[in-house]
């Protein structure tokens, strides 16, 4: 899928998830700011309420929004009964796409009245939301190719030590250029940390420092113009591969803690959503049919 492509198919998905909560508000708007007490005696009561046909249609679709975005993912993800088609950041875009817009119709379907289990469902489903805007911000921060395919830890080491080589070999740097080089490296790549990101001041001139080291140590190599314009710009990439590698194992981490949080709850929500909707239809609450 090309840049444009892309764009707009994620610009389909925001201007659908839009619209759809601009006509939920402008269509129950009077019905859903009166008080509970009053909305028996709302013209759209019949209609709105949570097992009237618009409101009942909504939480039948809310949900299927849900389990169509749940289990394509996963089919996709884990190749169970999906074939491999697409990348599977789109099918994740196409998760988080449902996933969003489901709750948002239930979130009408039940006239913003929460109790009993289903409250249960209810916040379980607001805590996978929430806990999956900041899954996905995790997930964008994990670096990827140029296909958009997530790199492993062995890929970026391999470009890293390709990038080493490289810088040795080509440029025949003597042993003790090329040590200080990989140390100043290191150093540079350390300041990239969030750990240290509090003050900014200190933080800019430990870098202009180091750059003014690596500087003298190019210099100092004996070697072209050229060469040495070469050198700097694998020294750049070089921190770029480094900065990389702290970053991924950071994300890496991140991502068990927060499987443990997201996991959870969207098995919470599921099992009681299954609950509510086999009493639903027990006590003969059958939509339209």
């Amino acid at each position: 899928m090309s840049g444009l492509v892309h764009r707009i198919y994620i610009g389909v998905f925001i201007a659908i998830g839009f619209i759809t909560l601009v006509l939920l508000i402008y269509w129950g708007y009077s019905y859903y700011g009166t008080s509970f007490e009053e909305r028996p005696f709302q013209q759209d009561h019949t209609m709105l309420k949570p097992s009237g046909p618009i409101g009942h249609g909504l939480g039948i679709l809310g949900t299927l929004l849900i389990l169509i975005g749940v289990f394509s993912y996963i089919g996709r993800k884990k190749n169970k009964f999906l074939p491999r088609v697409g990348a599977l950041k789109y099918w994740l875009e196409f998760h988080i796409f449902l996933c969003s817009v489901g709750p948002l119709l239930i979130l009408f379907h039940t006239a913003f009245k929460f109790g009993g289990i289903v409250s249960i469902s209810f916040w379980s489903m607001v805590a996978v939301v929430l806990s999956g805007v900041i899954g996905r911000f995790i997930y964008i921060q994990i670096p990827r190719t140029i296909q958009g395919r997530e790199m492993s830890l062995a890929e970026i080491k391999e470009m890293k030590d390709e990038m080493n080589r490289e810088l040795k070999t080509k440029y025949g740097l003597r042993e003790e250029t090329y040590q200080k080089l990989m140390e100043a490296t290191q150093k540079t790549s350390a300041l990239t940390g969030i750990e240290i990101e509090t003050d900014k001041s200190a933080l800019h001139s430990e870098r202009k420092m180091l750059r003014a080291e690596v500087q003298n140590i190019i210099e100092q190599s004996g070697l072209s113009g050229r060469d040495r314009r070469g050198i700097k710009k694998l020294f750049r990439n070089e921190v770029k591969i480094n900065a990389r590698i702290k970053r991924l194992q950071l994300m890496q981490t991140l991502f068990k803690h927060w499987h443990v949080a997201h996991l959870p709850f969207a098995l919470i929500m599921l099992v009681i959503m299954v609950i509510h909707v086999a009493i639903t239809i027990t006590f003969g609450y059958r939509w339209i049919f």
